[in-house]
């Protein structure tokens, strides 16, 4: 039995790239720690097909002009809530926090995502090609994550990223014991978070030994639970634990949780304090989701350094940048660059070529995706932005964004500048119609 269930809600992602796009004389930054001047780059059937100097353009291509302009791998946001919490933002579409139980662990995200939430083509424009849909962070538990390539959609389906595992949100610190101690349950304290985490993977466990048994031995087909069926696939490693998680000992406890029940924390979200255990982050393959600057709105979140990130990728630790908002994932290559800036002013030698990984690599490896996107080599989807120049600087903006190859925004042509369905006929400022 597969727990990961990705036969339930099979992705129906497909996008065919209409002709070949070849673009000449750009700045890559492959995510690999190169920076290429004045390179060709190559996009043909959906992927990436060459790199190199005077690159031969094949039949029928879209040639670009790269003079001047920079090039990245498509930007990848490790934790997003667009969709299931959309815009507008009124009560009656926030689906993204079912704060019943400590323990949700069955729901699924994706079950909420409205593709009609206009976020989705703003964040488009800021470079945005794959996004991970999290549920929010009410409880220890809170249930599946989904992996979305960032197309225009009418159904969830035709957006999941294909075969890319699904998440498991969990929580830990103020969140859970400030919603569940506030109705007068457990959990109200950190103890007691703990305590939670444990008895359900306990329960996990068991649930896992009864199904292998019956595989082995037959006998009584035991009952499916939802809730047990997403932890047990945690344990089996089909999903992947997506942590939110502030403070440096509340990692350090997860991570021996984690060791206690034989699974793997992919990624702390967050994770202000994460440089005070960034020895253990690097030791132990977790990633580390965090902001650049953003810190100091509640307590666990108050022993902040903006050079967080950097500490983290210096101690060799998987580290990125991440928005948890649906204005600054329209803006993560100005968060990577105030996280360089921070690193820098700290000692740190980093260069584009490297912390472009933060928003592209890196979230593609905690997200279990890194052999097919997050970085410019051969083989790889096409997923691939062109900036108006250096993507760390202000001024930059992105022009153009390929998604498998296909052009799903251009700056400079209002046809490929996707909108939503809700947003049309809408009354602009001025009276007419968008």
């Amino acid at each position: 039995m597969t727990f990961a269930r990705q036969d339930a809600f099979p992705s129906t992602y497909s996008v065919t790239q209409s002709r070949p796009v070849l673009i000449r004389g750009a700045t890559l930054l492959t995510g690999t720690d190169k920076k290429l001047d004045d390179a060709d780059l190559l996009l043909s059937g959906g992927k990436i097909a060459r790199i190199g100097p005077d690159l031969k353009a094949p039949e029928d291509v879209l040639e670009i002009d790269g003079s001047g302009k920079w090039v990245t791998p498509g930007i990848i946001d490790v934790h997003s809530h667009l969709g299931d919490y959309p815009a507008p933002a009124i009560e009656s579409s926030q689906d993204g926090n079912e704060m019943t139980s400590p323990n949700t662990a069955e729901v699924w995200a994706e079950h909420s995502v409205w593709t009609q939430d206009p976020q989705f083509p703003l964040a488009l424009a800021g470079g945005v090609t794959t996004l991970q849909i999290l549920p929010g962070s009410a409880n220890l538990f809170g249930g599946r994550s989904v992996t979305l390539k960032n197309v225009p959609a009418r159904r969830v389906q035709d957006m999941k990223f294909p075969g890319a595992p699904y998440g498991l949100k969990m929580a830990c610190g103020e969140n859970p014991k400030r919603v569940y101690g506030g109705k007068g349950v457990a959990p109200s304290t950190r103890m007691g978070n703990v305590a939670g985490y444990r008895e359900a993977w306990i329960a996990a466990s068991n649930y896992r030994e009864k199904w292998r048994d019956y595989k082995k031995n037959g006998g009584d087909r035991p009952e499916r639970d939802l809730q047990l069926e997403t932890l047990t696939g945690v344990l089996d490693g089909e999903i992947l634990v997506h942590n939110h998680c502030y403070r440096g000992e509340e990692m350090a406890v997860m991570m021996d949780i984690a060791g206690e029940f034989g699974f793997r924390v992919s990624t702390f979200h967050h994770a202000v304090e994460a440089y005070k255990v960034a020895d253990l982050l690097a030791k132990n393959n977790v990633c580390a989701a965090v902001w650049a600057d953003w810190w100091g709105f509640k307590h666990e979140a108050f022993d902040m350094t903006q050079a967080n990130l950097a500490i983290l990728d210096r101690a060799g630790a998987c580290a990125m940048i991440h928005s948890d908002s649906a204005v600054g994932i329209q803006h993560l290559n100005q968060e990577t660059a105030k996280a360089m800036a921070a690193g820098r002013r700290a000692g740190f030698d980093i260069q584009p070529q490297h912390a472009v990984a933060w928003m592209t690599l890196n979230p593609a490896r905690a997200l279990g995706i890194a052999d097919q996107t997050g970085s410019l080599e051969a083989g790889k989807m096409a997923d691939v932005v062109v900036w108006s120049g250096n993507p760390f600087s202000v001024y930059t903006r992105a022009e153009k964004v390929f998604i498998d190859g296909e052009l799903m925004y251009d700056r400079d042509d209002p046809d490929r500048q996707p909108r939503t369905d809700f947003e049309l006929g809408i009354l602009d400022a001025e009276g007419e119609r968008l």
